[in-house]
């Protein structure tokens, strides 16, 4: 019997584990290999770093030396981190949702020597509690089984291997035609129905954040102008900002929060939330031209810049939900204050500190504050009595200083492995931040889509992590779809020919191994054999690969098409189930929009102006292709083949323009950058 393997994982979440007592391996074949040597089960754990109740478990069952060898004695134990591996993530958590009606982190699975599923659940407890049994009596009672009632566990791993398969295989249906043109209306509308009108978000219980859902709602807004769609957007977005859900003083957002009106959050920071939600304030500022949505992006950004941007040029995955205090490691402790500790590091602010964020004695979250706004700057300008520029310019002066209280405090640890398909998120947000704020964030992403390209991307394939000089793990759909949506923005917003180019290489390879028959699968046709092929098509924490991807062929079509028929199939699969069941299938919505109703905006010359233009005005869904003036020059900076490209062909620079504005194959004539918003307006159905 192995002792425990992963002293040499890179992935920091295994690393957690590498002095347990269990003798974990990582997934992989020498594992198995074992359990079929010894005729035992494999118990899979499923968890990542930044996640709270994982923690929990380990310090209850797998510190503990009389489990480790219950485990041990019985069992091969495999520990994954699903941020390096969700494909095998996504399978066993699809039994875990169609067997119990459930599924989240840590995952526990017991599984055959040849992988099939026969017991699986999340956290279990180290004593019985609420009707569920401990960790040591699952363990126990499966040992027994395995030994006398093994012909009762293989059907069961048959039965569910094959409802994983068919779930898969029946998850994605086919119109056979081309998708609804309201289908994006009536997305919003169903979005409207489970909006929560009082509180901000979606549903009843603990909020996420959902961006995509915002983005489904913005672009149904500009084309009905029903302030409905507007409303929730700006209900949800002032939540997020208001609440506990954004750090008021390090900037960025936390993960989710554990009630219905956004006060206490999950304290884990994920760079997907960081790179979505302000992606969605830069769009939501554009249209109202309110600048909190703006500042609350910036700060993301500087969040991000100053605190998980790596040495590489690229961006680490997670800070943790607990850090250190009085010698324990604790949830928010990092985060959160009292107004004694307020009064005695803040100086001659604190009583506004206190009175902006709301800070009391009794507080919000086990006798500390997380920090809300209580009240307005405005507000608070009129109790002292004071301008309300004097007001802001005090607040932004106590908040830096809070922040230089809060860097003394024992910091949450920090997952520092790059993903690929996490990064392909943020560069989207900095191309979009570059053209609305500041164009130095283009410099951030350029040093992103560099980083990817000469590190993780070799030979016509793109590896997935990163960490410590180690590439690891052949990319997923995600990874391809994300990144190249990500350099699709870039290009945008700086015309760079090499972040096009690289891409419609991406393209390419989500056709070859990703794409077959209408389907985007998530594991490349090359990739492990698992007992069902993954699909991801219903949008999470981070939009489904699916739906990204299918709207990255549509973008690609008019560079080249060749992409067009593999662009129309998928959309038209992915379209099926998203009108069945528009909410939690919005990316798939929004690839139809720009599949039914696309908008290309080609800007030129004078792209510094057309930028300036773009950074006030929404172009929902709007592909942006800014094109050198002459068709020389256009084959001179991108190649001889793209002057025949669909978005270019015949738009070279006119006397009379220095612009085009196109919706649904109909086009404007050649147009100056101050006519854009008129000339969208214009050819809005």
């Amino acid at each position: 019997m192995t002792r425990n393997q992963l002293a040499d994982e890179k992935s920091p979440y295994l690393q957690q584990h590498a002095d347990n007592p269990v003798n974990w391996h990582p997934w992989d074949e020498d594992a198995f290999e074992e359990a079929r040597e010894r005729d035992v089960p494999v118990f899979l754990s499923v968890g990542y770093s930044a996640c709270h109740w994982c923690h929990v478990m380990e310090e209850e069952s797998f510190e503990d030396e009389a489990t480790a060898r219950l485990l041990n004695d019985n069992f091969v134990p495999v520990k994954v981190d699903r941020e390096e591996r969700p494909d095998v993530d996504n399978v066993y958590q699809k039994v875990c949702q169609m067997a119990t009606g459930r599924g989240g982190w840590p995952l526990s699975v017991f599984l055959t020597p040849d992988k099939r599923p026969f017991f699986v659940g999340t956290y279990f407890p180290d004593e019985p509690r609420r009707g569920t049994p401990s960790f040591d009596e699952v363990i126990e009672s499966i040992a027994d089984a395995w030994e006398n009632k093994r012909d009762e566990l293989e059907d069961r791993a048959d039965e569910w291997s094959e409802g994983v398969e068919s779930a898969n295989s029946s998850e994605l249906g086919s119109l056979d035609e081309t998708p609804e043109d309201d289908l994006v209306v009536t997305a919003a509308g169903a979005l409207v129905d489970d909006a929560d009108r009082r509180n901000g978000g979606f549903g009843g219980g603990q909020k996420f954040p959902h961006p995509t859902r915002l983005d489904v709602l913005l672009r149904a807004h500009e084309l009905t102008d029903r302030d409905v769609f507007l409303d929730i957007v700006r209900e949800t977005a002032d939540a997020w900002i208001r609440g506990g859900l954004h750090d008021h003083v390090g900037g960025g957002f936390h993960r989710y929060c554990t009630d219905k009106d956004w006060t206490v959050p999950h304290f884990e920071k994920m760079l997907y939330d960081n790179a979505e939600i302000p992606r969605v304030l830069l769009d939501l500022y554009r249209i109202t031209g309110e600048d909190r949505y703006a500042n609350a992006a910036r700060r993301t950004f500087d969040f991000l810049e100053r605190e998980m941007l790596a040495p590489e040029g690229a961006f680490y995955s997670t800070l943790s939900a607990q850090s250190e205090r009085d010698g324990e490691r604790v949830e928010g402790a990092f985060y959160v204050w009292t107004p004694q500790e307020a009064r005695e590091t803040l100086g001659d602010h604190a009583s506004l500190f206190i009175d902006r964020y709301g800070i009391t004695d009794e507080g919000n979250f086990e006798g500390s504050n997380v920090l809300n706004v209580s009240r307005t700057v405005e507000e608070l300008a009129n109790e002292r009595g004071e301008e309300v520029e004097d007001t802001r310019e005090a607040l932004e002066a106590v908040r830096e200083r809070a922040r230089e209280v809060r860097e003394e405090r024992p910091r949450p640890d920090r997952d520092e492995k790059i993903l690929a398909s996490w990064n392909g998120l943020v560069v989207s947000a900095l191309a979009s931040g570059a053209v609305v704020i500041d164009e130095g964030y283009a410099e951030l992403a350029e040093d992103v889509v560099s980083f990817v390209r000469e590190t993780l991307w070799e030979d016509g394939t793109l590896s997935r992590r990163y960490k410590d000089g180690e590439v690891k793990v052949d990319g997923y759909l995600d990874d391809y779809a994300f990144v190249a949506r990500g350099a699709l923005d870039l290009f945008g917003a700086t015309g760079d020919a090499d972040a096009l180019n690289f891409a419609l290489e991406l393209g390419d390879v989500i056709l070859e191994e990703f794409f077959e028959d209408g389907t985007l699968y998530y594991t490349p046709a090359t990739g492990e054999e698992l007992v069902a092929r993954p699909q991801e098509t219903t949008d999470a924490s981070t939009p489904a690969s699916a739906g990204v991807a299918a709207d990255v062929l549509v973008s690609l079509s008019s560079f080249d098409d060749s992409f067009e028929n593999p662009a129309r199939e998928s959309v038209e699969t992915l379209a099926a189930e998203a009108e069945r069941r528009p909410v939690g299938h919005e990316s798939a919505v929004l690839a139809a929009d720009r599949h039914v109703d696309p908008v290309e905006v080609v800007p030129v010359d004078q792209h510094d102006a057309w930028r300036d233009v773009l950074a006030n005005t929404y172009a929902g869904g709007a592909l942006i292709a800014p094109r050198p003036p002459t068709d020389k020059e256009l084959a001179d900076d991108f190649g001889e083949n793209f002057v025949e490209a669909p978005v270019w062909e015949g738009r070279e620079a006119r006397d009379n323009g220095t612009g085009y504005v196109c919706r649904s194959f109909t086009c404007s004539p050649p147009v100056n950058p101050d006519e854009l918003a008129e000339h969208l307006a214009r050819l809005r159905p």
